[in-house]
């Protein structure tokens, strides 16, 4: 395992060790051990999610007021454009994201800290979509903050308009959002 660190140093990008031959791969992908000796901490995992989505399709950006989430983040099945955007005011990277490809062929993971809002772009023609949180889903403290907003600067790989849920579309700008100390 290799954990890559990005323009925001919480953000992690992991790199699991693949090993394959004719038969196919092999990975391990969560090693809590390891990922402590590399990252420097443990995160302790509650619920796992997987969703399925299909070309075009843009999921967020999410993120719960309370009860917080961290999220490790892959794809087991194409490709997608993965986006978090810190929301900790205290950061010095407030309001700045990280955005990684990550694709069942890259094998790559994305850890998203707690304070973060999150989301994905579909760029394969479907993805399965696979995460482990360290709190559990609270509908009533979720939010959405506005994926297209141009105070985040974030340069979506889109060929058309993206297919949004009702909630992404009223996704509130980042000025406008609930943020964390």
């Amino acid at each position: 395992m290799n954990i890559l660190r990005t323009d925001i140093p919480d953000v992690l990008i992991i790199e699991p060790t693949v090993f394959g031959d004719a038969r196919g791969f092999f990975f391990e992908s969560y090693n809590q051990q390891k990922f402590e000796q590399l990252a420097g901490f443990a995160p302790t995992f509650v619920q796992d999610n997987h969703s399925r989505s299909a070309r075009g399709v843009l999921r967020g950006l999410h993120y719960q007021i309370r009860q917080p989430q961290g999220k490790l983040v892959r794809v087991i099945a194409g490709e997608v454009f993965d986006v978090c955007v810190d929301l900790r005011r205290s950061s010095p990277s407030f309001g700045k994201s990280v955005c990684v490809a990550l694709s069942a062929d890259n094998h790559r993971q994305l850890w998203v800290p707690p304070g973060f809002a999150h989301g994905f772009l579909v760029t394969s023609d479907s993805a399965d979509f696979v995460y482990k949180t360290t709190d559990y889903y609270a509908p009533e403290h979720e939010r959405s903050l506005l994926w297209n907003d141009p105070a985040l600067d974030i340069a979506w790989p889109l060929d058309g308009p993206p297919t949004l849920s009702s909630k992404d579309q009223a996704g509130r700008p980042l000025a406008d959002a609930e943020t964390y100390a």
